[in-house]
């Protein structure tokens, strides 16, 4: 996810401020109350940030089975203590996209099963992009406001939050939702392989979706957020001698040179589509003529049916050929497909804004329309009608950097207060 840089955060008192939010929103049910939510908000900090260091200090990146296999574990225990019903689940079926390993870590599920009847999904993810042995070159500490660690923005703070607002219900003896239903999967930054099929499954039945990626420094919820795609483009020539016979040849470079260029401009600014050709490689030896040759792009898309158009661009385009003998072909993925800014998510996310504002006294943005980055968020949205947000999670910055991932500790209480609130507005309508 992208991160956004904007004004550190603040949690203040909610004075005055509270008695209008109250009185907008006369119709919700205030089994708990405001005042009830900040008071245990407030205790959660240090919890909160003990939960972090614990996690943090497991380092699980995507391929570290083992590794990801500890974490889900305490994970399912602390969510086990907070009243849910938990399983780990094993990914069977995991989808083959190019690089995705043949074994991804598992998905802890957790079900909280209410009185009412709103169903909520929350999401986050174990896994990071570290290699094993990365910690010790930044473990855990905190400095002033900034809290630091490997993958402790993306997404141990999203993990660590979703245990702690469960904790929350629990201390408030809150059931009026329908069901709770926690995803937290290992897979995320490698686009999901395993884990899409049951992030879909879910999230049909579900009324919210909240996903705790970080909305960045400024703490920005995400509407939308874009597709992500890759085209793979391979050609096969024949080999030759470059200096004595170069002509007996077929030069999978000169082909893949030709491809590119008719294969570069067809993005759309008009529509948010793009394309643009990343990675290329040819041949293995100056004297001979390269029989082999191979390219990679980035596709983005706002909208889902621009990847299917771009797919069917891809594959007429090459059947034009510079060398009649080459062997030209192309696959598309869709990665991640497009998340598009709903009417009831807007609804939701301008709630959220008053209760930043009129309780908290903090600014918060809404964005709409997406820039570039993609979730998992995007696959609750391929099946349900919820009311999806992304960016729920902490403020921080330093996002893939194993010198400065940091989160604001500033933020910690106000999110976590948020997040409550959203639950027991939602559930009580």
């Amino acid at each position: 996810m992208l991160i956004k840089v904007n004004a550190n955060q603040n949690f203040r008192p909610l004075g005055l401020a509270l008695a209008a939010a109250l009185a907008f929103s006369a119709t919700a049910s205030w089994a708990a109350s405001p005042q009830d939510i900040k008071k245990i908000a407030e205790t959660q900090k240090s919890n909160y940030l003990e939960t972090l260091k614990m996690l943090v200090n497991i380092e699980s990146g995507s391929k570290d089975i083992d590794g990801l296999n500890q974490i889900s574990k305490v994970v399912a225990e602390q969510l086990k203590t907070a009243g849910a019903e938990v399983s780990i689940i094993q990914p069977k079926d995991i989808m083959k996209l190019d690089g995705a390993p043949d074994q991804t870590g598992p998905v802890v599920k957790a079900v909280l099963k209410g009185k009412g009847k709103t169903n909520i999904l929350l999401l986050a993810h174990n896994d990071t992009v570290y290699q094993k042995g990365q910690l010790k070159d930044q473990p855990f500490r905190i400095d002033g406001n900034k809290a630091y660690g490997l993958g402790i923005l993306d997404d141990k703070q999203g993990v660590a939050a979703i245990i702690h607002v469960l904790d929350m219900l629990k201390q408030l003896k809150y059931q009026d939702y329908g069901t709770i239903t926690v995803l937290i999967n290992s897979d995320e930054e490698i686009s999901s392989p395993g884990s899409r099929q049951l992030i879909m499954d879910t999230a049909k039945n579900q009324d919210v979706v909240l996903s705790f990626e970080s909305g960045g420094m400024d703490g920005s919820l995400m509407l939308a957020t874009s597709g992500i795609g890759a085209a793979y483009l391979d050609i096969k020539g024949r080999g030759a001698h470059a200096g004595v016979k170069p002509e007996a040849g077929v030069n999978a470079l000169t082909e893949l040179a030709f491809q590119i260029q008719q294969l570069e401009n067809l993005s759309n600014p008009k529509t948010g589509l793009k394309l643009n050709w990343t990675v290329a490689t040819a041949g293995k030896t100056r004297n001979v003529i390269p029989d082999q040759a191979s390219a990679q792009a980035d596709a983005r898309s706002l909208k889902p049916q621009d990847f299917t158009e771009l797919e069917k661009t891809l594959q007429q385009k090459i059947k034009t050929k510079k060398l009649a003998d080459s062997q030209v072909n192309v696959k598309f993925e869709v990665r991640r497909p497009p998340l598009e800014a709903s009417p009831q998510a807007k609804k939701l996310a301008a709630r959220a804004q008053q209760i930043y504002k009129q309780e908290l006294n903090l600014p918060m943005k809404v964005e709409t329309t997406a820039w570039g980055g993609g979730t998992d968020a995007a696959f609750a949205g391929v099946t349900s009608k919820a009311a999806i947000i992304e960016g729920i999670g902490m403020s921080g910055d330093g996002l893939h950097s194993d010198k400065a991932e940091y989160i604001l500790t500033d933020s910690i209480v106000p999110r976590l207060y948020l997040v409550t609130r959203l639950i027991v507005e939602s559930s009580g309508k």
